[in-house]
């Protein structure tokens, strides 16, 4: 079968997809909290319709009920998730929302995902595919101190400094009403897309620390399988191709014991505990996918 690209197999369907495209080309802290926009959903649910193989499923199923279970009943919970391509989100709200346990199905539309800027500010067609999904938009580390380097004055990194400051203010204010709203935070701990050879990319921020102490209960997702493979940081470049998807789901994890356990157990001269505190969530994350991809 001839690989094709997003761009290859998709441009009449992403030249749809901009016209019902409707979300900010430009983030600042007015705009950060971006509800779901249903006539885009409607697209990329058929992307992933025509590439999502029937036998793929949710590990640990009964952890998400019992996840959903505790954020209705006022737990503030958060998700976070393994990442190797733009179709993960997309693929676990269609699964969810295809399920025949109504928990599920009301746990997808309760999911806001933490995306980064670059995804609405890029690209007018990866703007309208991220839009689909209901975000709070922040200005990741990562793109201040690549912006910060590419800045032609030190007056200019200052003021990209002051709107990344702004953009995140006002990223924690709209997530704080998410919560109150019964909503579900989803992150991606390593902040990236994990490229093969790249370690890097699947190492955790040290900033999801902060998440842990913010939220009630979390579960971990691992995701085996993927509609996508990377080719370069052109996102549209991307090769898609039919896949079986799994999804892992942890035991539901108390945010505040956990961490404090662990930070416990860290000598008193741990030179940076907090990045210890992810590198921990993500070998757990590392451990859970490989444990479901043995049984595969």
């Amino acid at each position: 079968m001839e690989k094709l690209s997003l761009r290859q197999r998709y441009a009449s369907l992403f030249r749809e997809l901009a016209q019902v495209s409707h979300a900010a080309a430009k983030i600042d802290s007015t705009n950060v909290y971006q509800p779901a926009n249903s006539a885009t959903r409607t697209y990329m649910d058929k992307l992933v319709q025509d590439n999502l193989l029937p036998e793929s499923h949710f590990e640990g199923e009964e952890n998400l009920v019992d996840f959903y279970d505790k954020v209705s009943a006022g737990k503030h919970g958060l998700i976070l998730m393994e990442h190797y391509a733009n179709t993960d989100l997309p693929v676990l709200l269609y699964m969810l929302d295809h399920s025949p346990n109504e928990k599920l199905r009301d746990l997808s539309r309760r999911i806001v995902a933490i995306a980064g800027m670059k995804l609405n500010e890029d690209s007018p067609v990866v703007r309208a595919f991220a839009e689909s999904f209901s975000r709070v938009v922040i200005y990741p580390t990562r793109s201040l101190n690549k912006n910060e380097q590419m800045a032609q004055s030190e007056e200019e990194a200052k003021e990209e400094e002051q709107r990344a400051r702004k953009i995140n203010l006002a990223a924690m204010h709209a997530m704080d009403d998410c919560k109150k709203r019964g909503e579900v935070i989803l992150v991606f701990p390593a902040g990236t897309r994990y490229r093969p050879g790249h370690p890097e990319t699947k190492r955790g921020l040290r900033e999801i620390d902060s998440y842990l102490r913010l939220f009630d209960i979390v579960v971990l997702v691992s995701i085996n399988g993927s509609l996508l493979t990377i080719q370069n940081e052109d996102m549209l470049d991307d090769i898609i191709a039919p896949a079986k998807i799994i999804y892992g789901a942890s035991p539901v994890i108390e945010c505040k014991p956990f961490r404090k356990e662990f930070m416990a157990s860290l000598p008193e001269d741990t030179p940076d505990p907090k990045q210890n505190m992810i590198d921990h969530v993500m070998q757990m994350l590392e451990e859970q996918h490989q444990r479901i991809e043995g049984k595969a």
